[in-house]
């Protein structure tokens, strides 16, 4: 029987992974810590490591692992800009999720704009405190809205669908276009310009680092809503936090935050918030911040163990390991965006 070490575990990893564990004859080691050099000997005697988005897989903690004879990371993830993939070269296979459901993002993507726009989160607050006014809760139509998509992948694509349906005019900005009836495709710039609302929904690459900073702040319209579901870094927060200050941006929801690795799945309601520029965000009243969890729908846990548990059952068997992710892929990938 093969030893699965599955770090950052969390009650709601256990309960969908217990269920197939069995199944697909592994035995599985849980580990509340995160993935990182000083963890990584939880892994020890094990056959394979399971690790999520918060969990540090660079140099240090791959050659740990090559040194162990653990020589297969699967990621329970679609991300994996956490994980060293050059490091991992010729010691490590790493494999992830890349599809869980698309829907549980989309849909909780198209809640934040829905509560930011209609004030839901401080409505709610006031009405916990006998507060029944409604002044400062204007909100506005969707209907003949422009939202801006930035990412056209599967989980862009659902959430274009769901814009559609409200009735709003979309614009996108994907260096893959997929062309589609009522969706025009424009550069990056021209979408900061005419959007009244922006989602991302992009990865994190070397291109796509702080693609929302000073500048396209700067040349978006007074008072756009900006949610980004997809990944922290996407969005320079000390940017974003000027933008908020000087009511340029109107609204953000952030489900995800550059720094998070320190902060997310984790209780800190009884101590103070080293990190500064977090405690500005939450402390602001057009700010709806929440901890990754856009992806917790019971079909998306359901869809993670399911594939994160068949990629290690083809490592094991010898077989083609179809959603494997690599330095080579990568670059060939980045070679054709600029392109």
């Amino acid at each position: 029987m093969k030893k699965v070490c599955f770090f950052d575990t969390k009650p709601y990893d256990k309960l969908y992974f217990d269920r197939l564990a069995k199944e697909y004859g592994f035995e599985m080691v849980y580990c509340e810590s995160k993935l990182n050099e000083k963890s990584v000997v939880f892994a020890q005697g094990c056959d394979a490591v399971v690790a999520f988005v918060n969990d540090r897989v660079n140099a240090e903690v791959l050659q740990a692992l090559d040194e162990m004879g653990i020589h297969i990371v699967a990621m329970r993830c679609a991300g994996y800009n956490n994980v060293n993939l050059k490091a991992a070269q010729g010691k490590v296979r790493i494999a992830n999720v890349p599809a869980y459901s698309p829907y549980a993002v989309a849909e909780f993507t198209m809640g934040m704009f829905l509560s930011l726009n209609r004030k839901l989160n401080r409505a709610y607050n006031r009405i916990r405190e006998y507060n029944f006014s409604l002044i400062g809760l204007l909100g506005t139509d969707f209907y003949g809205k422009t939202m801006g998509v930035v990412g056209t992948g599967k989980i862009g694509q659902v959430f274009i669908d769901i814009c559609l349906g409200f009735g709003m005019r979309v614009l996108a900005f994907d260096p893959f276009p997929k062309e589609r009836e009522g969706v025009e495709y424009v550069p990056f710039e021209t979408l900061c310009a005419n959007a009244d609302m922006i989602s991302l929904h992009c990865p994190l690459t070397q291109e796509s680092y702080h693609m929302v900073d000073e500048a396209a702040i700067a040349s978006m319209k007074d008072g756009v809503i900006l949610v980004n579901t997809s990944r922290g870094a996407l969005v320079d927060s000390s940017a974003l936090i000027e933008g908020l200050k000087e009511g340029k941006i109107g609204a953000a929801g952030l489900d995800v935050y550059e720094e998070e690795g320190d902060y997310f799945y984790e209780d800190y309601s009884g101590a103070i918030m080293p990190d500064d520029e977090l405690a500005r965000l939450i402390s602001m009243p057009n700010v709806l911040l929440t901890s990754h969890q856009a992806f917790l729908t019971r079909e998306a846990l359901e869809n993670i163990a399911e594939t994160t548990m068949d990629n290690l059952r083809q490592y094991f068997a010898g077989e083609s390991l179809r959603n494997e992710v690599s330095f080579t892929a990568k670059t060939e990938r980045a070679e054709k965006t600029e392109k």
